[in-house]
């Protein structure tokens, strides 16, 4: 992929998307540095009608332990949330069957975030793929760096798979996932910025949409990932759970990096 120009989209000239990214366990938002060193940072319906209100495009909640326990105990959280949020809501962790993707849609979510259950037996994205649509199916990916690349992890990035991160990436889109949800584990939570590198072979790998997740803490951050990639969406936690930023600042700092943004 060639340099961007001065005014960049995403994938397919498409606005950039500003997602935001709600970890959730045992009915809290948590936060912490490479997914570890967990601490409580909010009630998840009151944050999501918080940053739907703000203007925020979508909404990702994620369930931090049900792959430990073999369960998603956030269905109730989505049923709630789609009363008042009104933006498309994507729900992960601990979905292993057609069963739990029912379930998660039945609740009001419109996609879902498929990670452990891909690596273990990757078929099952193109089960999700003929039964929903691709459209629905968002693989999720933990990557963190090796001597060489990126090896992806599960888990909530607590567990190797010794799957090559780009690798992994090409073959989840010919599986039938339509967007993957690409989180660096190393960068995570630091608040010291994306990993461009790692951004950047990932959304070249593929030609579906990648949200680049992990490490955002200020805007020059943004400025340096567009400068070296068209990621289709952005996510945002920390800037958000700790109000370093608003939905509108950070959609401001967008447009200054060169992206068209939603309104």
């Amino acid at each position: 992929m060639g340099e961007p120009g001065p005014y960049r989209t995403g994938r397919g000239g498409c606005d950039v998307r500003l997602i935001a990214r709600l970890d959730v366990k045992n009915e809290f938002v948590i936060k912490g540095i490479h997914l570890e060193g967990l601490r409580k940072v909010g009630d998840p319906n009151l944050l999501a009608k918080k940053y739907y209100d703000g203007g925020i495009d979508e909404i990702v909640i994620m369930d931090a332990v049900a792959s430990l326990y073999d369960r998603n105990n956030l269905f109730h959280v989505i049923e709630t949330a789609c009363r008042e949020v009104f933006v498309p809501l994507t729900l992960g962790g601990g979905l292993r069957s057609v069963r739990d993707v029912e379930k998660a849609l039945m609740a009001g979510s419109d996609k879902v975030a498929i990670n452990t259950a891909a690596a273990r037996r990757p078929e099952f994205i193109t089960e999700l793929a003929k039964t929903y649509g691709s459209q629905c199916v968002v693989a999720s990916i933990e990557a963190k760096r090796n001597a060489t690349s990126w090896e992806a992890y599960v888990d909530n990035g607590r567990n190797r798979t010794g799957l090559d991160v780009i690798e992994w990436a090409k073959r989840l889109e010919s599986l039938g996932a339509g967007e993957i949800l690409l989180t660096s584990v190393d960068q995570e939570g630091t608040k010291k910025g994306f990993d461009i590198e790692l951004s950047s072979r990932v959304n070249s790998a593929v030609t579906i949409p990648v949200i680049c997740s992990g490490g955002w803490g200020a805007a020059d951050q943004l400025d340096k990932l567009m400068a070296k990639t068209r990621p289709s969406a952005v996510a945002a936690a920390s800037l958000l759970h700790y109000n370093l930023a608003d939905v509108p600042q950070l959609k401001l700092w967008m447009q200054h990096s060169g992206a068209d943004v939603r309104h």
